[in-house]
């Protein structure tokens, strides 16, 4: 039976490094086999449909194959339509009165628990906040991402020792499960 999955491919065409056109990823997936590839914008983000492996045999398939035909190792996050509209649709926070640059998904490799995170203290981050959800992390930043101090504080190493994070903007989580759909 055919699965309709995303890649999220972390750090790709940020900042001048790890360039990756998109045409060229969808011919490098459909060389894995894979159907009906599209990508999203410029920034790591493909749906496919395929009919074998699993989401970290996946992941990893397609980051050996970025690796050979690039030259350089991209962590690769693999998820289903059913997982990524289930993240959408367990945000703890208000999505119909926010703007979606003030709102975030990190995804993450593997689950990850409350004691990661025990050394934040989150009343001095406020009005900024977040939420553990299903290996994922929701992060409301009324100013943005871009001067939020609690973002800084959440992309140290350490609180990401042993996973794999990347993180997206409410338009592209919900461009996903929109993407993954039938």
């Amino acid at each position: 039976m055919a699965t309709r999955y995303a890649a999220l491919l972390r750090g790709i065409n940020v900042g001048g490094g790890k360039k990756v056109p998109m045409a060229e990823l969808r011919t490098l997936m459909e060389s894995l086999g894979h159907e009906d590839v599209r990508t999203y914008l410029q920034s790591g983000q493909a749906a496919f449909t395929t009919y074998h492996g699993d989401e970290e045999s996946l992941a990893a398939d397609l980051s050996g194959a970025v690796a050979g035909r690039f030259g350089f190792d991209v962590d690769v996050i693999v998820r289903d339509h059913a997982y990524l509209r289930s993240v959408a649709d367990a945000c703890p926070f208000p999505v119909a009165g926010l703007e979606p640059k003030q709102l975030h998904v990190t995804y993450f490799s593997a689950p990850v628990t409350e004691d990661r995170f025990a050394e934040i203290d989150r009343e001095t981050y406020l009005p900024e906040d977040f939420r553990l959800g299903d290996r994922c992390l929701y992060l409301y930043v009324p100013d943005g991402l871009g001067r939020s101090k609690l973002a800084e504080h959440l992309s140290k190493p350490r609180l990401n020792k042993g996973v794999v994070a990347t993180s997206r903007n409410w338009n592209t989580v919900r461009k996903l499960v929109e993407m993954t759909a039938g």
